[in-house]
C-alpha cells in the first residue's frame, strides 16, 4: 500500500511523465487512488496549468483525478496532431499506458471534441462523459473559430490583456471581473510550472479545430453514456447553439446553459457549476 499523502490541491499536484511509444506525455494526478478515474481534457493551448483550481479540487475530494497535455503541449514531447482525430488516438494511448480501461470524462472546448472522438471510437472506455464550451464535428459555424480567437488575441495584446479574459468572458462589468479572477486562479501554482504552447502549434491545433468543424457529422446517436453539457448563453468561440444541438443528437443528455455568461461559463459559474459536475460524475 502507497504511503504517500494524497494530493487534494491541483496547485500542489507534481508533474509526472510517462513513456508512449515514441512521445514522453507529461500529466498530473490527484485526489484518492483507486477507481474509475476521471481524465480532463483541455482546451485549445491549454497546458496543464490551464485548468481552473475552483474545478479540479472539489471534483478530486471525492475522485482520482487526470489531466495531461497533448502531444507537443507543455512538458510532453512530440508534434501536435494536425487532426482531432490523431488527438484522440494519443489519449487513447496514453489511458491505456496507464493502465485503465475504463474511465470518466471531463472536457472543455477543443478537449471536448477530442473526446467525442475518442468515445466514438472507443465506446468501451468512457463511463461518463462531461462536455462543457464545445460543440459537434460539423456543426453551424464551428469553422469560424479561427478568426474568433485571431481577432480577440488582437484586442487582448492592444490592452495588454490576457486573451482568455476576451474569448472566455463577456466585455462587461460582470464578464471583465469573472476573467481577472479567473486567470488570477490559473497562477496560483508558483513552482513547476508548465511551458506555453509555440505559435507554430498554436496555429496547427486552430486548423485543427476548423478542418473539424468543416468535416461532415459524427453520429453521436452512438453516444449512449450519461453525459452532461454546460455552455454560456453567449459562447462567441463556440456559439453556444452547438451546446443545445450536442443535447439534442445525445440522447438522455443533461443540458445547462449559464445566464450573461460566454464561453468560460463553468469558470464564471464554478461555485455553481463545480457541485454540479461532482454529483455527476458520483452517481
Amino acid at each position: 500500500m502507497s504511503t504517500e499523502p494524497v494530493v487534494t490541491a491541483y496547485r500542489d499536484a507534481p508533474t509526472r511523465t510517462i513513456r508512449v511509444g515514441d512521445t514522453t506525455v507529461a500529466y498530473r494526478e490527484l485526489g484518492p487512488a483507486g477507481g474509475i478515474p476521471v481524465v480532463f481534457f483541455v482546451h485549445l493551448a491549454g497546458t496543464l496549468d490551464n485548468w481552473d483550481p475552483r474545478i479540479v479540487d472539489p471534483i478530486a475530494k471525492h475522485r482520482h483525478v487526470i489531466a495531461f497535455d497533448q502531444r507537443g503541449v507543455g512538458g510532453s514531447s512530440g508534434k501536435v496532431p494536425t487532426t482531432l482525430e490523431a488527438a484522440a488516438d494519443d489519449a487513447y494511448a496514453f489511458i491505456t499506458a496507464l493502465g485503465y480501461d475504463l474511465i470518466d470524462v471531463f472536457s472543455f472546448s477543443m478537449g471536448g471534441m477530442i473526446a467525442q472522438d475518442l468515445i466514438l471510437k472507443h465506446p468501451g472506455l468512457v463511463r461518463r462523459l462531461v462536455l462543457t464550451g464545445t460543440g459537434p464535428r460539423g456543426g453551424k459555424d464551428m469553422d469560424k473559430v479561427l478568426w474568433t480567437t485571431y481577432w480577440d488575441i488582437l484586442r487582448a495584446a492592444l490592452t495588454r490583456s490576457d486573451p482568455k479574459e476576451f474569448l472566455f468572458f463577456n466585455r462587461n462589468a460582470t464578464g471583465k471581473e469573472a476573467g481577472k479572477a479567473f486567470i488570477g486562479r490559473l497562477t496560483e501554482r508558483v513552482t513547476d510550472r508548465d511551458k506555453d504552447l509555440s505559435l507554430s502549434s498554436f496555429h496547427t491545433q486552430l486548423k485543427a479545430i476548423q478542418r473539424f468543424g468543416r468535416s461532415a457529422p459524427s453520429d453521436l446517436s452512438r453516444i449512449t453514456q450519461p453525459t452532461l453539457i454546460a455552455n454560456g448563453d453567449n459562447d462567441r468561440m463556440v456559439p453556444s447553439v452547438l451546446s443545445e444541438d450536442l443535447h439534442r443528437r445525445i440522447a438522455g443528455s443533461e443540458l445547462v446553459i449559464y445566464p450573461d455568461s460566454g464561453h468560460g461559463a463553468i469558470f464564471q459559474y464554478h461555485e455553481q457549476f463545480a457541485p454540479v459536475a461532482v454529483d455527476f460524475l458520483g452517481a
